[in-house]
């Protein structure tokens, strides 16, 4: 069985032709799943049931649900519990600014990488997600919340890079003029640094936004924290990073999440705004959530320490801004709300 939701339209043609079904029927139901948000065949209303009865016996239109919804007294943040083909979890997160909504979604359920501060990473990764299943994050948040989702950021639960073809596969559909049609410069991709998946991804030739979890200014600090600068080294990822500006024009956002006594010393601070000096790029510094490893505890540095940490950085022409903090109140970071969800249904 294949999933429709997952398919190009030229794919759907051509499998389409090989059973006799006419070109035009792969636009139709391209557009019912991508346009109209389509669940199923009986919400396409122009399309035959006989051809529907014939669809249903080899293809299959990916489903999900939402199984809990945490809304944010103080910012009206919502963040999902989605259930996803052989009871995977997955959460996301819908947010709302001034410019509209934006949707920040899982690529795989759990995560292999291991960050020590993030919630994602206990428990190591269940499945990656398909392209289908991404998409199916986006339509049910907008299915929920009744409004467009104007961005995407992937950056919910699992490393997209770790998930490459299918995530790739997620961009082009959701950016395709005769489905959702969203902006490929209004789609940000979040990494924890897997350098030579970003030279592919450079190859790709996109125009979305690279964000790169850094969350250190040397290999030292960053070992403690993200086992993934074992096999990556900072020099070597910083380069990827200023090739990748150099090669799309588009500016990398470094993600620094700031913990208390590790990374937020004013001395990380100046070795962070060298080391980032002769890169098209921004900062975006994360107070970061409480978290419990397996080794240690993790807490978030001062406001007063994270705005000093930002001073410094600015005095060294590093365009840096302070992530504005939304859904605290309901565990909107990555990871909590499914780690205490599988942990209550052990």
């Amino acid at each position: 069985m294949i999933d429709l939701r997952g398919l190009y339209i030229e794919e759907m043609e051509e499998l389409f032709k090989e059973r006799g079904i006419p070109r035009f029927r792969a636009a139709q139901i391209f557009g019912w799943l991508n346009k109209n948000l389509a669940e199923s065949f009986d919400d396409m209303k122009n399309i035959p049931k006989k051809l529907k009865e014939q669809l249903s016996a080899e293809f299959y239109i990916s489903e999900g649900k939402i199984i809990r919804k945490l809304v944010s007294s103080a910012d009206n943040t919502c963040k999902y519990l989605f259930e996803f083909e052989n009871n995977t979890i997955i959460e996301g997160v819908l947010m709302k600014y001034g410019y509209g909504y934006a949707a920040c979604i899982s690529t795989q359920a759990g995560c292999n990488m291991g960050c020590k501060f993030c919630a994602s990473a206990i428990g190591g990764k269940d499945r990656n997600m398909t392209a289908g299943e991404l998409l199916n994050e986006v339509y049910l948040m907008e299915r929920d919340c009744g409004e467009r989702i104007g961005h995407v950021v992937l950056m919910g639960s699992g490393e997209p890079l770790d998930n490459f073809d299918e995530v790739i596969r997620f961009i082009r559909l959701i950016n395709s003029e005769k489905g959702y049609n969203l902006s490929q410069r209004r789609i940000t991709l979040s990494t924890c640094g897997i350098t030579d998946k970003i030279y592919e991804l450079m190859e790709e030739k996109l125009q979305i936004t690279l964000a790169v979890s850094l969350h250190a200014p040397n290999d030292d600090i960053r070992k403690r924290t993200m086992p993934v600068a074992k096999k990556y080294p900072m020099k070597e990822l910083v380069d990827a990073c200023g090739a990748y500006a150099e090669e799309t024009g588009r500016r990398v956002t470094f993600e620094y999440a700031l913990i208390k006594g590790i990374n937020d010393s004013p001395q990380c601070a100046g070795e962070l705004g060298e080391r980032l000096k002769n890169i098209l790029c921004h900062v975006n510094l994360i107070p970061v959530n409480d978290v419990k490893g397996k080794d240690e505890v993790f807490t978030r540095s001062s406001d007063r320490d994270i705005k000093d940490f930002c001073a410094i950085l600015r005095s060294k022409g590093i365009e840096t801004t302070i992530r504005r903090e939304l859904g605290s109140d309901i565990n909107a970071a990555c990871g909590q709300l499914r780690k205490g969800y599988i942990e209550d249904n052990a």
